[in-house]
């Protein structure tokens, strides 16, 4: 496991500034012992969680161009027929992921192919699970196209948690199945958009895991 590059900055300013904290409490609190433990713990115990929040777990990726992988860990909470009016404009059956603060927050790529849609879109902040999120709340949308034709479309969702989206795919990359596209930070939401003739291999409220997980299969 290691700790991802988006991490760095907040575990710094987080560690300084909790020291800092900490040296505050022992200069002017030093009578009260029992304020000290219970800040140093309190304040530890918030620096693994946000070490956590950055972790990235050492997956091993098994590609295979007729499934679809897994973009994000979390849960499953929507499976359905939808209208994809943003760029594809057609029904396709829509995965939805949910990811807690507690999950992996990476996103990866469901398939190998060329970017050739990637769009963000400032909006709300509800919560995740909302059935207008999709639509409605800060979101980047991604489309992946593979070399039969075939278009997958991405679409990372913020909530009420997380407010900050970082998408590194751009039109015309080389997405390769399981490699990373981006990271919502302390969670939030991915919903797949996948094509009408798809298997697909979860169920809701599945726990689902990031290029492990095989989503469905390519018919």
């Amino acid at each position: 496991m290691k700790i991802h590059k988006e991490g760095y900055k907040i575990l710094l300013v987080s560690f300084v500034l909790f020291l800092g904290v900490i040296a505050l409490v022992n200069m002017y609190l030093k009578q009260f012992t029992f304020i000290i433990y219970l800040t140093e713990i309190s304040l530890t115990v918030l620096y693994i969680l946000i070490v956590r929040f950055f972790r990235v777990p050492i997956v091993e990726i098994k590609r295979n161009d007729k499934l679809i992988l897994c973009p994000a860990n979390g849960k499953v909470v929507v499976i359905e027929e939808v209208d994809e009016p943003e760029f594809l404009k057609e029904k396709r059956k829509q995965v939805s992921i949910f990811m807690s603060p507690n999950d992996v927050h990476v996103n990866r790529y469901p398939i190998s192919g060329k970017v050739i849609f990637s769009k963000y879109h400032p909006g709300k902040f509800l919560v995740a699970w909302h059935p207008k999120s999709s639509t409605e709340n800060e979101r980047t949308t991604i489309v992946v196209e593979n070399e039969n034709g075939i278009r997958i479309l991405i679409r990372q969702i913020a909530g009420a948690v997380a407010r900050r989206i970082v998408c590194y795919s751009k039109v015309g990359d080389i997405a390769i199945q399981g490699n990373e596209l981006g990271f919502i930070k302390f969670g939030s939401r991915v919903d797949l958009f996948l094509p009408l003739n798809s298997k697909i291999n979860v169920k809701i409220n599945q726990k689902v895991i990031g290029g492990k997980t095989i989503i469905a299969e390519l018919i």
